[in-house]
């Protein structure tokens, strides 16, 4: 693996913490918050984490608001992920041409635009689904080109051995925000009203754009050389990926988990029928959140991230987890239990978060960076979606329990016999 890259002259020094014990060493990793630069990085996320999620409850609030149809809200959803996967590939091959940080802002100030539009509409009451899914579509192209861009700048901010704990730092505010910005979204509607959730999200991306203003310039390294982001570039981080085993596993790893093991298309169901004794709203309350906060919880118990070396087994174990405790859950007639398994699963997917991303950020060159993490954002958007239609046929046709259970032991098996027959994800070490 080529490190030789030179990344000192964005990060800023800092002293390497003393070795902690008891108790502390479990604690999450706080190091990467000594550099300025990812200081800055991460505090605009922890704003953005819970608006993003303001506006992601809004949008099918008021559609269904206008149509009462939830298939309306299904389509909508469906809009806005064909330009999520085209642009996040092409943001990719900019991220990789550009000075990621001017890239940031562009990118960043037209979500913020967006918001703002969103905002305009819903205060005009303007009702009008066409105009909502063309929004949606815009702020998620928007987001495609950003969140490459985003990511990849992370491994020119720290060093590589912080990689494990950057990770944790942004995957647990991110996590946080799924938990805390619907829970305030239900709060606020009733009190100031559906479009001031737009204003909100707004008004956050703005501190947003002005942290990333306050970054070093991230340019692409000296010696890579001038490209276009074109379908070229894009078709090279491909190859790439198929010429680099281990980038190749673990973007496999993080499919096999989600596609076969994510249940969360038969939530309603299990919530009206094998937990409705438990009142259907609680149990669909529950089981939606247990996942996020498993993984909040993973996160602040990271401390031990930051020590692990074999970045691949680290993977491969918390794939398996995730597809033991979803095992679990399918097996639970107990809406506790069941909601233990989902926040263990939670907790197992922090894990493979953290080390998957370590992986693409250290065993890809600075070159690469930007299109690596555009293939990694189509895979962690478009993997629970086909989930929800594999797991939602499967319920339908062998009941969801079943569905739940067989999915769990598939994700189990698969990881396995993959990592068996292919051995460089289990070789790969930092």
């Amino acid at each position: 693996m080529d490190t030789s890259e030179s990344r000192t002259e964005e990060r800023d020094p800092a002293p390497e913490a003393p070795r902690r014990r008891g108790w502390r060493r479990w604690a999450m990793d706080t190091r990467p918050l000594r550099r300025p630069a990812y200081r800055r990085l991460w505090g605009s996320t922890i704003v953005t984490a819970v608006g993003s999620q303001l506006t992601a409850v809004a949008v099918p609030k008021q559609i269904y608001d206008i149509t009462g149809s939830s298939a309306w809200v299904g389509a909508a959803s469906l809009a806005g992920l064909v330009p999520l996967i085209v642009f996040a590939l092409w943001g990719g091959a900019i991220a990789d041409s550009m000075d990621r940080r001017k890239l940031l802002l562009i990118t960043n100030s037209g979500i913020a635009v967006t918001s703002l539009l969103f905002w305009l509409q819903a205060f005009a009451g303007l009702e009008s689904v066409a105009a909502l899914m063309v929004l949606l579509a815009m702020q998620q192209a928007f987001w495609g080109l950003n969140a490459p861009a985003r990511t990849a700048s992370i491994a020119r901010l720290v060093p590589e051995d912080e990689l494990p704990a950057a990770g944790a730092l942004g995957s647990t505010v991110m996590q946080t925000g799924q938990v805390a910005g619907p829970l305030l979204a239900g709060a606020l509607i009733p009190v100031i009203g559906l479009p001031e959730l737009y204003l909100i999200d707004a008004l956050a991306l703005c501190v947003t754009v002005w942290a990333v203003y306050r970054l070093p310039s991230l340019p692409p390294l000296a010696g890579t050389g001038k490209r276009r982001a074109g379908v070229r570039e894009i078709a090279a981080g491909f190859r790439y990926i198929s010429g680099h085993t281990v980038l190749l596993l673990s973007f496999l790893a993080d499919i096999i988990a989600m596609v076969l093991g994510m249940p969360r298309a038969l939530f309603p169901q299990l919530a009206a029928q094998t937990y409705a004794p438990y009142g259907e709203g609680l149990a669909l309350g529950l089981l939606f959140a247990a996942i996020p906060i498993g993984a909040v919880l993973g996160g602040l118990f990271s401390g031990t991230f930051s020590r692990a070396r074999r970045h691949g087994w680290m993977v491969i174990g918390a794939v398996v987890a995730w597809g033991v405790a979803i095992a679990g859950f399918g097996l639970s007639s107990s809406l506790w239990v069941g909601v233990a398994f989902l926040a263990v699963a939670g907790v197992a997917d922090m894990v493979s978060m953290v080390f998957r991303g370590a992986i693409l950020l250290s065993a890809a060159t600075d070159e690469m960076r930007g299109r690596m993490q555009g293939v990694f954002t189509v895979v962690v958007a478009g993997g629970p979606r086909l989930a929800d239609v594999l797991h939602g046929t499967a319920g339908s046709a062998f009941g969801p329990r079943t569905a739940v259970t067989g999915g769990g032991l598939l994700v189990v098996v698969v990881m396995l016999a993959l990592a068996a027959a292919v051995p460089a994800l289990r070789r790969y070490r930092v």
